[in-house]
């Protein structure tokens, strides 16, 4: 499983075009996961949760991690969507970017794929906080670029590289989710509202 670890730890590369899977392929896939892990999700097991052979699969995709960036991604793009749902009547885009930062600190943590990798697969994690960008990453920061420059628009977040912002508070974020566990529910709120004035006062003009 040597390879699949570097693949997966060379996620800045392998975000792709949407691919056309279909969907019995993806929801296998991440009951795959959820039941066994990243490391021992196989192509054959894939198949066979889907109810399709395997051959079937490896037309599809070209090995297994590109199915299970491909789940991760979409999982991910999914709550960046829902949060950003929810903070939609915030009167400005600062407002709106605080609200849906939060929302995904607090909900990223127990997502159900990133838990099982918290679970069975912490050491996977590592090469994302210390060498490279991953999927995740990416998307995140595409979405925070992308309301950032909102906000320089309509006047409510200060001017400044809104990539070099964006990447800054990906990284600053960042521990809030994968040390989540580290509170209990008490101090995960109280974290979560010092966040929410941190990054309030941080974006102001």
């Amino acid at each position: 499983m040597t390879s699949q670890r570097h693949t997966l730890v060379e996620a800045s590369t392998a975000e792709t075009a949407r691919r056309d899977i279909p969907d019995a392929v993806l929801e296998a896939t991440r009951a795959s996961v959820l039941a066994v892990g990243v490391r021992r999700t196989t192509l054959t097991d894939v198949a066979r949760r889907a109810g399709v052979s395997r051959m079937t699969v490896y037309r599809l995709v070209p090995d297994v991690t590109t199915l299970i960036l491909e789940v991760m991604g979409r999982e991910f793009a999914a709550l960046i969507r829902e949060a950003e749902e929810r903070s939609s009547r915030r009167r400005t885009a600062r407002t709106r970017i605080v609200a849906s930062t939060l929302d995904l600190v607090e909900r990223l943590p127990d997502a159900p794929l990133f838990r099982r990798v918290i679970d069975v697969d912490p050491e996977l994690l590592l090469p994302y906080l210390t060498d490279r960008w991953g999927t995740t990453q990416q998307l995140a920061i595409a979405h925070v670029r992308r309301m950032l420059a909102e906000g320089m628009t309509d006047g409510s977040v200060r001017r400044v590289d809104p990539h070099d912002l964006a990447v800054t508070m990906v990284l600053a974020l960042t521990p809030f989710v994968v040390s989540a566990r580290l509170l209990d529910g008490r101090g995960r709120a109280a974290s979560l509202a010092e966040l929410g004035r941190m990054l309030d006062r941080w974006l102001q003009p």
